[in-house]
């Protein structure tokens, strides 16, 4: 990455551990082509002989994990950032050890790119509660505390656990996870995504599966290709066409039914298993019918309002982030325990 000090030498066999120094990084054009990026990122390893250390560190190099932060902040749609130490502990001692892990969090300006196609995109998001001091502790439902004290706090544990995390100023999470995945892909790894999000099935593959929290059974689930047919009896390919034709409540995106009515999810899905993706749907569209009259109308008369939602809802993998080799070796996992301990602490102190 242009700029940076390189601190980190072609060697499969380290073991990552963030050094004391912060390095900023400058350069890359922004997701909106407009700005420089600015990201802030720690980078260096502590390489230790095999004498050293125990035969269980060496990098095995068969996947990455990339965390999505933000969401495991929440409980449902209200920010909670102590149910963040739950789904992390999890994590670290049920699902993954050794494996690298990098965590994502939102730019202060990610939602911008978007918010220009879709002025109401994510408008019902309340990712800050500031909580009063008679709030925090009038009722123990609302013992927590406001998110924007808590996100330092966090990623400073994650930097003690030897996680890196990239926060690029004008990119959301989603689309730094996409592009990272990407360079994961190609360097012979796989991949798994730790997040809710229902927008990362669109990167489903072979090679790319989920992993998600389900609060209503305490644990984490893996989601693969193989669970992505048996849901829904097609490839993931399509999903993201469904999603632009069906809308997402979640983000604000409209549905065409919202426009069209009488195009719903039946409409959607049969066209879709019939040409295979929106934009050979609405090409078909264009040049003879393809469905029912209103399903014909719909997709001829509002094939820009589709169009958009697929602009808004694609995963961008153009981020101006370069995976760095060392945040694909072993875990140093040592140190977990104790900052675990320390986040449950600090986050106590700020009610």
């Amino acid at each position: 990455m242009e700029g940076m000090t390189a601190l980190i030498p072609n060697n499969n066999s380290c073991i990552w551990h963030p050094s004391l120094a912060l390095t900023e990084v400058r350069g890359g054009a922004s997701i909106n082509g407009k700005r420089k990026n600015k990201i802030n990122i720690r980078c260096g390893i502590r390489l230790e002989s095999q004498s050293q250390r125990p035969t269980a560190l060496v990098n095995e190099r068969r996947r990455v994990f990339l965390l999505d932060v933000y969401p495991l902040c929440y409980n449902g749609n209200q920010p909670r950032p102590s149910a963040f130490i739950d789904w992390i502990r999890m994590l670290f001692s049920r699902v993954t050890n050794k494996d690298p892990i990098i965590a994502v969090m939102d730019g202060e300006r990610g939602n911008e790119y978007r918010r220009r196609l879709l002025p109401t995109y994510k408008a019902n998001r309340n990712r800050f509660v500031p909580l009063t001091s008679a709030s925090r502790w009038s009722s123990s439902k609302n013992k927590d505390v406001d998110l924007r004290e808590a996100l330092p706090i966090i990623e400073a544990f994650l930097w003690e656990c030897n996680v890196p995390v990239v926060k690029i100023e004008d990119a959301e999470a989603d689309d730094v996870v996409a592009t990272l995945a990407d360079q994961v892909l190609k360097r012979g790894l796989k991949t798994v995504i730790a997040s809710p999000d229902k927008d990362f099935k669109q990167l489903i593959s072979e090679n790319v599966q989920l992993v998600m929290p389900m609060p209503e059974f305490g644990r984490w689930s893996f989601y693969s290709l193989k669970h992505y047919i048996a849901q829904y009896d097609s490839d993931p390919s399509a999903d993201l066409s469904l999603r632009c034709m069906v809308g997402d409540e979640s983000d604000c995106v409209p549905s065409l039914k919202q426009v069209a009515p009488g195009f719903g999810r039946k409409t959607a899905v049969k066209l879709l298993k019939k040409h295979g993706s929106l934009e050979n749907l609405l090409n078909a569209a264009a040049v003879r019918t393809v469905g029912k009259p209103y399903a014909q109308d719909a997709l001829t008369k509002y094939g820009d309002f589709l169009r958009r939602n697929l602009q808004v809802l694609s995963l961008r993998r153009d981020v101006a982030v370069n995976l760095e080799e060392g945040w694909c070796c072993a875990r140093d996992t040592r140190q977990d325990i104790v900052a675990l301990s320390k986040l449950e602490g600090k986050l106590k102190e700020l009610r």
